[in-house]
Protein backbone atom coordinates (compact mmCIF):
# COMPACT_ATOMS: atom_id res chain seq x y z
CA UNK A 1 0.00 0.00 0.00
CA UNK A 2 2.70 2.43 0.82
CA UNK A 3 3.86 1.71 -2.61
CA UNK A 4 0.50 2.81 -4.36
CA UNK A 5 1.29 6.36 -2.95
CA UNK A 6 5.27 6.53 -3.52
CA UNK A 7 6.45 4.55 -6.67
CA UNK A 8 5.55 4.77 -10.43
CA UNK A 9 2.79 2.33 -12.01
CA UNK A 10 5.19 -0.42 -13.18
CA UNK A 11 7.20 -0.28 -9.87
CA UNK A 12 3.72 -0.76 -8.12
CA UNK A 13 2.92 -3.67 -10.33
CA UNK A 14 6.25 -4.97 -9.84
CA UNK A 15 6.07 -4.57 -6.15
CA UNK A 16 2.02 -6.47 -6.54
CA UNK A 17 3.69 -9.68 -8.10
CA UNK A 18 7.06 -9.60 -6.40
CA UNK A 19 5.03 -9.95 -2.73
CA UNK A 20 2.20 -12.55 -4.15
CA UNK A 21 4.67 -14.59 -5.21
CA UNK A 22 6.71 -14.39 -1.94
CA UNK A 23 3.81 -15.45 -0.37
CA UNK A 24 3.38 -18.47 -2.90
CA UNK A 25 7.13 -19.43 -2.25
CA UNK A 26 6.99 -19.58 0.99
CA UNK A 27 3.65 -21.59 1.45
CA UNK A 28 5.51 -24.00 -1.17
CA UNK A 29 8.81 -24.28 0.85
CA UNK A 30 6.74 -24.92 4.32
CA UNK A 31 4.27 -26.96 2.46
CA UNK A 32 1.17 -25.54 3.81
CA UNK A 33 -0.55 -24.17 0.26
CA UNK A 34 -3.44 -26.27 0.29
CA UNK A 35 -4.17 -25.06 4.34
CA UNK A 36 -7.00 -23.04 4.94
CA UNK A 37 -4.60 -20.30 6.69
CA UNK A 38 -1.89 -20.40 4.24
CA UNK A 39 -4.66 -20.35 1.52
CA UNK A 40 -6.08 -16.75 3.62
CA UNK A 41 -2.71 -15.10 3.92
CA UNK A 42 -1.90 -15.59 0.17
CA UNK A 43 -5.22 -14.25 -1.02
CA UNK A 44 -5.23 -11.71 1.36
CA UNK A 45 -1.55 -10.23 -0.15
CA UNK A 46 -3.56 -10.59 -3.84
CA UNK A 47 -5.87 -8.87 -3.18
CA UNK A 48 -3.77 -5.78 -1.16
CA UNK A 49 -1.42 -6.28 -4.21
CA UNK A 50 -4.50 -5.65 -6.74
CA UNK A 51 -6.04 -2.91 -4.83
CA UNK A 52 -2.39 -0.97 -4.48
CA UNK A 53 -2.09 -1.30 -7.90
CA UNK A 54 -5.77 0.36 -8.31
CA UNK A 55 -5.04 2.97 -5.78
CA UNK A 56 -1.59 4.06 -7.66
CA UNK A 57 -3.90 4.59 -10.83
CA UNK A 58 -6.51 6.78 -8.84
CA UNK A 59 -3.19 8.81 -6.99
CA UNK A 60 -1.25 9.41 -10.39
CA UNK A 61 -4.43 10.28 -12.23
CA UNK A 62 -5.24 12.71 -9.78
CA UNK A 63 -1.54 13.97 -9.87
CA UNK A 64 -2.15 14.79 -13.11
CA UNK A 65 -5.75 16.15 -13.55
CA UNK A 66 -4.15 18.52 -10.49
CA UNK A 67 -0.90 19.53 -12.76
CA UNK A 68 -3.90 20.56 -15.63
CA UNK A 69 -5.72 22.28 -13.57
CA UNK A 70 -3.22 24.45 -12.00
CA UNK A 71 -1.46 24.87 -15.48
CA UNK A 72 -4.53 26.25 -17.07
CA UNK A 73 -4.76 28.78 -13.95
CA UNK A 74 -0.91 29.74 -14.05
CA UNK A 75 -1.18 30.43 -17.63
CA UNK A 76 -4.31 32.30 -17.34
CA UNK A 77 -2.35 34.12 -14.31
CA UNK A 78 0.38 35.09 -16.58
CA UNK A 79 -2.09 36.75 -19.60
CA UNK A 80 -3.94 38.96 -17.06
CA UNK A 81 -0.07 39.93 -15.82
CA UNK A 82 2.04 40.75 -18.61
CA UNK A 83 5.73 41.70 -18.58
CA UNK A 84 5.71 45.79 -18.31
CA UNK A 85 8.18 47.55 -20.15
CA UNK A 86 11.58 48.16 -18.85
CA UNK A 87 11.51 52.06 -18.48
CA UNK A 88 7.83 53.84 -18.42
CA UNK A 89 7.29 57.75 -17.42
CA UNK A 90 11.22 57.61 -17.30
CA UNK A 91 11.57 54.84 -14.48
CA UNK A 92 13.36 51.83 -14.62
CA UNK A 93 10.24 48.84 -13.68
CA UNK A 94 10.53 45.18 -13.14
CA UNK A 95 7.99 42.85 -12.20
CA UNK A 96 7.64 39.30 -11.71
CA UNK A 97 5.26 37.01 -10.50
CA UNK A 98 6.87 33.52 -9.39
CA UNK A 99 4.30 30.61 -8.64
CA UNK A 100 4.25 28.65 -5.19
CA UNK A 101 4.95 24.84 -5.45
CA UNK A 102 3.20 22.76 -7.77
CA UNK A 103 0.57 21.38 -4.63
CA UNK A 104 -0.14 24.51 -3.96
CA UNK A 105 -3.21 26.60 -5.66
CA UNK A 106 -2.61 29.32 -7.25
CA UNK A 107 -3.44 32.63 -5.51
CA UNK A 108 -4.66 35.59 -6.39
CA UNK A 109 -1.56 37.91 -6.85
CA UNK A 110 -1.41 41.12 -8.94
CA UNK A 111 0.57 43.85 -10.34
CA UNK A 112 0.02 46.78 -13.07
CA UNK A 113 2.14 49.43 -13.77
CA UNK A 114 0.94 52.08 -16.13
CA UNK A 115 2.05 56.01 -17.80
CA UNK A 116 -0.64 57.92 -17.35
CA UNK A 117 -1.79 62.01 -17.78
CA UNK A 118 -1.50 62.23 -13.88
CA UNK A 119 2.30 60.04 -13.37
CA UNK A 120 3.02 56.71 -13.61
CA UNK A 121 0.60 54.73 -11.80
CA UNK A 122 1.41 51.31 -9.59
CA UNK A 123 -0.33 48.92 -8.18
CA UNK A 124 0.05 45.73 -6.54
CA UNK A 125 -2.34 43.24 -4.34
CA UNK A 126 -3.77 40.43 -3.01
CA UNK A 127 -6.82 39.18 -4.12
CA UNK A 128 -8.63 36.46 -1.19
CA UNK A 129 -9.03 32.74 -2.91
CA UNK A 130 -7.31 30.28 -5.08
CA UNK A 131 -7.58 28.82 -8.59
CA UNK A 132 -9.33 29.96 -11.55
CA UNK A 133 -11.67 32.21 -9.41
CA UNK A 134 -9.27 34.25 -7.98
CA UNK A 135 -7.98 34.45 -11.18
CA UNK A 136 -10.85 36.31 -12.76
CA UNK A 137 -10.82 38.69 -9.70
CA UNK A 138 -7.34 39.36 -10.71
CA UNK A 139 -8.40 40.28 -14.28
CA UNK A 140 -11.55 42.38 -12.52
CA UNK A 141 -8.99 44.47 -10.33
CA UNK A 142 -7.11 45.37 -13.30
CA UNK A 143 -9.36 45.91 -15.56
CA UNK A 144 -10.73 48.92 -13.34
CA UNK A 145 -7.34 50.01 -12.27
CA UNK A 146 -6.40 50.84 -16.15
CA UNK A 147 -9.16 52.56 -16.83
CA UNK A 148 -10.09 54.59 -13.28
CA UNK A 149 -5.71 55.11 -13.51
CA UNK A 150 -6.08 57.34 -16.96
CA UNK A 151 -9.23 58.86 -15.68
CA UNK A 152 -9.22 60.03 -11.79
CA UNK A 153 -7.07 62.63 -10.49
CA UNK A 154 -6.29 61.43 -7.43
CA UNK A 155 -5.34 57.94 -5.60
CA UNK A 156 -8.50 58.19 -3.69
CA UNK A 157 -10.97 58.12 -6.70
CA UNK A 158 -8.97 54.95 -8.03
CA UNK A 159 -9.82 53.19 -4.88
CA UNK A 160 -13.53 54.17 -5.00
CA UNK A 161 -13.82 52.75 -8.50
CA UNK A 162 -12.33 49.43 -7.54
CA UNK A 163 -14.27 49.43 -4.78
CA UNK A 164 -17.30 49.72 -6.76
CA UNK A 165 -15.72 46.55 -8.81
CA UNK A 166 -15.51 44.51 -6.68
CA UNK A 167 -18.67 44.84 -4.87
CA UNK A 168 -20.10 44.67 -7.66
CA UNK A 169 -18.03 41.14 -8.48
CA UNK A 170 -19.17 40.29 -4.95
CA UNK A 171 -23.06 40.12 -5.93
CA UNK A 172 -22.46 37.65 -8.30
CA UNK A 173 -20.95 35.31 -5.78
CA UNK A 174 -22.57 33.11 -3.38
CA UNK A 175 -22.31 31.92 0.65
CA UNK A 176 -18.66 32.03 2.37
CA UNK A 177 -16.86 33.57 -0.91
CA UNK A 178 -19.04 36.32 -1.47
CA UNK A 179 -19.00 37.12 2.22
CA UNK A 180 -15.51 36.81 2.86
CA UNK A 181 -14.21 38.33 -0.83
CA UNK A 182 -11.47 41.32 -0.60
CA UNK A 183 -8.27 42.54 -1.84
CA UNK A 184 -5.44 43.99 0.12
CA UNK A 185 -3.43 46.36 -2.17
CA UNK A 186 -0.89 49.33 -2.47
CA UNK A 187 -1.89 52.25 -5.25
CA UNK A 188 1.04 54.51 -5.96
CA UNK A 189 1.60 57.65 -7.98
CA UNK A 190 4.90 59.15 -8.92
CA UNK A 191 4.38 62.14 -10.79
CA UNK A 192 6.41 63.08 -14.42
CA UNK A 193 7.74 65.91 -12.80
CA UNK A 194 8.74 66.08 -9.09
CA UNK A 195 9.92 69.38 -7.23
CA UNK A 196 12.96 70.32 -7.08
CA UNK A 197 14.43 70.96 -3.48
CA UNK A 198 17.12 70.20 -0.58
CA UNK A 199 16.29 68.29 2.34
CA UNK A 200 16.48 69.78 5.53
CA UNK A 201 18.50 67.01 7.37
CA UNK A 202 21.25 67.00 4.49
CA UNK A 203 20.78 63.28 3.96
CA UNK A 204 18.57 63.11 1.11
CA UNK A 205 16.56 60.47 2.90
CA UNK A 206 13.33 59.41 1.72
CA UNK A 207 10.78 60.14 4.60
CA UNK A 208 7.69 62.39 4.80
CA UNK A 209 8.13 65.97 5.23
CA UNK A 210 11.23 66.11 3.59
CA UNK A 211 12.73 66.63 -0.12
CA UNK A 212 15.75 65.68 -1.64
CA UNK A 213 18.02 67.24 -4.77
CA UNK A 214 15.88 66.32 -8.13
CA UNK A 215 13.47 64.19 -6.39
CA UNK A 216 10.07 63.55 -7.44
CA UNK A 217 7.12 62.87 -4.57
CA UNK A 218 5.66 59.46 -4.26
CA UNK A 219 2.20 59.13 -2.79
CA UNK A 220 0.95 56.16 -1.25
CA UNK A 221 -2.33 54.53 -0.76
CA UNK A 222 -2.51 51.37 1.62
CA UNK A 223 -5.69 49.33 1.83
CA UNK A 224 -5.12 46.45 4.04
CA UNK A 225 -1.70 45.64 2.53
CA UNK A 226 2.27 44.63 3.50
CA UNK A 227 3.91 47.96 3.66
CA UNK A 228 6.24 48.70 0.69
CA UNK A 229 9.72 49.17 1.02
CA UNK A 230 12.46 52.17 0.37
CA UNK A 231 15.75 50.98 -0.74
CA UNK A 232 18.71 53.90 -1.02
CA UNK A 233 21.92 53.61 -3.10
CA UNK A 234 23.85 53.25 0.42
CA UNK A 235 21.59 50.14 1.21
CA UNK A 236 19.33 51.24 3.70
CA UNK A 237 15.94 50.10 3.89
CA UNK A 238 13.08 51.69 5.33
CA UNK A 239 9.22 50.55 5.35
CA UNK A 240 6.69 52.74 4.29
CA UNK A 241 4.04 52.05 6.80
CA UNK A 242 0.64 53.85 6.39
CA UNK A 243 0.11 56.31 9.21
CA UNK A 244 -3.50 55.23 9.67
CA UNK A 245 -3.90 51.57 8.67
CA UNK A 246 -6.82 50.88 6.56
CA UNK A 247 -8.98 48.20 5.53
CA UNK A 248 -8.68 46.13 2.25
CA UNK A 249 -10.83 46.84 -0.94
CA UNK A 250 -14.51 45.23 -0.65
CA UNK A 251 -14.67 45.69 2.90
CA UNK A 252 -15.20 49.21 2.58
CA UNK A 253 -18.45 49.29 5.03
CA UNK A 254 -16.10 48.56 7.59
CA UNK A 255 -14.08 51.57 7.12
CA UNK A 256 -14.21 54.40 9.85
CA UNK A 257 -12.38 56.80 8.27
CA UNK A 258 -11.66 58.10 4.93
CA UNK A 259 -8.45 57.18 2.51
CA UNK A 260 -5.34 58.44 3.43
CA UNK A 261 -2.59 59.30 1.15
CA UNK A 262 0.75 59.30 2.05
CA UNK A 263 3.14 61.46 0.30
CA UNK A 264 7.08 61.20 0.72
CA UNK A 265 10.16 61.97 -1.28
CA UNK A 266 11.10 59.98 -3.81
CA UNK A 267 14.95 60.85 -4.61
CA UNK A 268 17.29 59.67 -7.87
CA UNK A 269 18.57 56.18 -7.28
CA UNK A 270 15.96 55.46 -4.78
CA UNK A 271 14.01 51.65 -5.38
CA UNK A 272 10.55 51.31 -4.45
CA UNK A 273 10.09 47.30 -3.93
CA UNK A 274 6.33 46.33 -3.68
CA UNK A 275 5.31 42.91 -3.05
CA UNK A 276 2.31 40.63 -1.90
CA UNK A 277 2.43 38.36 1.73
CA UNK A 278 4.09 35.35 -0.60
CA UNK A 279 7.03 37.35 -0.11
CA UNK A 280 6.37 37.88 4.00
CA UNK A 281 5.05 34.76 5.49
CA UNK A 282 7.43 32.40 3.16
CA UNK A 283 8.93 30.08 6.51
CA UNK A 284 12.25 27.99 6.57
CA UNK A 285 12.35 25.01 8.54
CA UNK A 286 11.65 26.43 11.56
CA UNK A 287 8.52 28.46 10.78
CA UNK A 288 10.74 31.73 10.95
CA UNK A 289 9.46 34.20 8.51
CA UNK A 290 11.18 35.89 5.71
CA UNK A 291 11.46 39.53 6.45
CA UNK A 292 12.75 41.53 3.50
CA UNK A 293 13.52 44.38 5.16
CA UNK A 294 16.30 42.88 6.87
CA UNK A 295 17.91 40.27 4.59
CA UNK A 296 18.26 43.47 1.95
CA UNK A 297 19.79 45.77 4.57
CA UNK A 298 23.74 46.92 3.38
CA UNK A 299 23.33 45.54 -0.30
CA UNK A 300 22.87 47.45 -3.28
CA UNK A 301 21.71 47.09 -7.12
CA UNK A 302 22.14 47.93 -10.58
CA UNK A 303 19.02 48.08 -11.15
CA UNK A 304 15.40 46.71 -10.48
CA UNK A 305 15.99 43.91 -12.15
CA UNK A 306 18.61 42.91 -10.08
CA UNK A 307 16.78 43.20 -6.81
CA UNK A 308 14.32 41.13 -7.91
CA UNK A 309 16.48 38.42 -8.97
CA UNK A 310 18.36 38.82 -5.32
CA UNK A 311 14.85 38.37 -3.75
CA UNK A 312 13.32 35.71 -5.50
CA UNK A 313 16.66 33.94 -4.65
CA UNK A 314 16.85 34.82 -1.37
CA UNK A 315 13.47 33.77 -0.89
CA UNK A 316 13.99 30.15 -1.98
CA UNK A 317 17.23 30.26 0.03
CA UNK A 318 15.16 31.03 2.65
CA UNK A 319 12.38 28.18 2.14
CA UNK A 320 14.33 25.57 0.87
CA UNK A 321 12.65 26.06 -2.44
CA UNK A 322 9.37 24.76 -0.40
CA UNK A 323 7.47 28.17 -1.17
CA UNK A 324 3.37 27.67 -0.12
CA UNK A 325 2.27 30.84 -2.07
CA UNK A 326 2.69 32.67 -4.94
CA UNK A 327 4.51 36.29 -4.79
CA UNK A 328 4.26 39.31 -7.05
CA UNK A 329 7.12 41.71 -6.97
CA UNK A 330 6.85 45.15 -8.47
CA UNK A 331 10.23 47.35 -8.45
CA UNK A 332 10.69 50.81 -9.42
CA UNK A 333 13.72 52.84 -9.61
CA UNK A 334 14.10 56.74 -10.48
CA UNK A 335 17.45 56.07 -12.64
CA UNK A 336 18.14 58.94 -15.16
CA UNK A 337 18.42 57.72 -18.42
CA UNK A 338 21.92 57.25 -20.01
CA UNK A 339 22.77 59.24 -22.88
CA UNK A 340 25.09 58.59 -26.27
Amino acid sequence: MVAAALYTGPATILTAVVSSLAMLGIALLHDTLGQYQSLLDTATVVTVAGLAVFINRVVRHGHRALASVRNVAEAAQRAVLPVPAGRIGGLRVAARYEAAQADAGIGGDLYAVQSTPHGVRLIVGDVRGKGIGAVGAVAIVLGAFREAAEEEPELTGIAERLEVALVREAKRREGLERAEGFTTAVLAEIPHEGPLGTDPGGSGAPGRGSSGLSARRLRLLNRGHPAPLMLTGDGAVCAVEPEVPAVPLGLAWLRTEPDRVEEIVFPRGCTLLLFTDGVTEARNRTGEFYDPQVRLAGRSFSDPEELLDTLVGDVALHTGGRAHDDMALLAVTDIPERRS
